[in-house]
């Protein structure tokens, strides 16, 4: 045994060890607005507590964990801490990446533990709306960003004709549509279009048509309680799915009800995680499949069909998804360290 391969391991493990317990510091920075106060500028403990309203002594705590984390920082020759502009962007900034939000989503996916080592042991599935709140929620957050950035810049114009047939008035699915960003965001960017977003998750339901509300466009985007299985209507130009194909367990029953409900010229658009290769070091694949080990698999499990592909089923296995429903033309039109994006056609 290699003494200095140890050491290199534990300085691994004492690194994952801080970020895992600084994800709760994080969280309520996030639930209590602290980032957004410091993104005001620079402030001592004593400061921040008149800012916020929260005690001092927490607070003073709560500052030194986020220098030490690089999440903020300190001056000593003021004794005031601050957020550089990329900070507050990451951190503060509720159209920037949203960073707190991916936390959120961990530590909720995380209350799972003592069922997920249960179904370890009996291979039962756990359902989505079995998950504690701060996963819907933070899942919401986490994934946003991606779509604000790209859905409408540029992954509809990268689909052949769909941009024109939105802009004209064209029909759209919005399937597993969670907290209804996705939805409104192509309702926002095409004020002909109609869109029914789907979710078998009823909260989420709820909360997606407040969102749309919010935004003003709740008489062109509805939403319904519906399976992937199951969503009505047809003639669908456009069918979506973001980041929720792998999470079921018939995927191909699901794809083939996609079919059924697009106009014959229809498009189909998929994104899904980008894990990279099995084996590969690489943090994105680790959090997608610590991600999927809690919640994508287990909610496979849960349902019908018997099949659990998994935040890491990669291309080939949902083109497999799309050739067995009957679908013949399919090509990955984008890539993002995040998310691979696919266009299918009957």
């Amino acid at each position: 045994m290699d003494e200095n391969k140890v050491n290199e391991f534990l300085g691994q493990v004492v690194t994952d060890l801080a970020a895992t317990e600084a994800a709760g510091s994080i969280v309520v920075g996030h639930r209590l607005g602290l980032y957004r106060a410091l993104a005001q500028g620079p402030v001592t403990p004593a400061g921040f507590a008149e800012r916020t309203g929260n005690a001092e002594r927490y607070l003073t705590e709560w500052l030194r964990g986020q220098a030490a984390g690089g999440y903020a920082v300190y001056d000593p020759a003021t004794g005031e801490y601050s957020l550089t502009p990329e900070q507050a962007f990451c951190l503060a900034d509720v159209d920037g990446p949203n960073v707190p939000g991916a936390f959120l989503l961990a530590l909720g996916m995380l209350r799972a533990e003592p069922r997920v080592t249960e179904a370890f042991r009996t291979g039962a599935g756990i359902g989505w709306h079995e998950q504690h709140e701060d996963v819907f929620a933070g899942c919401d957050a986490f994934y946003r960003p991606g779509y604000v950035a790209a859905l409408v810049p540029a992954w509809i114009p990268a689909l052949d004709g769909v941009a024109d047939r939105l802009a004209a008035g064209g029909r759209v699915a919005d399937v597993g549509c969670g907290f209804g960003a996705s939805s409104v965001l192509m309702a926002e960017a095409f004020p002909r279009a109609t869109v029914v977003g789907s979710d078998y998750h009823a909260a989420s339901v709820e909360a997606a048509r407040k969102r749309a509300a919010d935004a003003g466009v709740g008489d062109r985007v509805t939403f319904e309680v519906a399976t992937a299985q199951s969503f009505t209507g047809s003639g669908y130009d456009l069918v979506t799915m973001f980041d929720c194909l792998h999470d079921l367990g018939d995927p191909v029953g699901a794809a083939r009800r996609v079919r059924e409900a697009l106009t014959p010229d229809g498009t189909w658009l998929i994104v899904e995680p980008n894990a990279g290769t099995v084996g590969e070091v690489n943090p994105v694949a680790r959090a997608y499949y610590s991600g999927s080990t809690f919640m994508c698999v287990p909610n496979a499990l849960s349902q019908p069909g018997g099949q659990a592909l998994g935040a890491q089923a990669g291309e080939a296995a949902i083109r497999r998804v799309a050739e067995e429903a009957g679908f013949t033309r399919f090509r990955r039109i984008a890539e993002t360290p995040f998310n691979l994006v696919f266009e299918v056609r009957p």
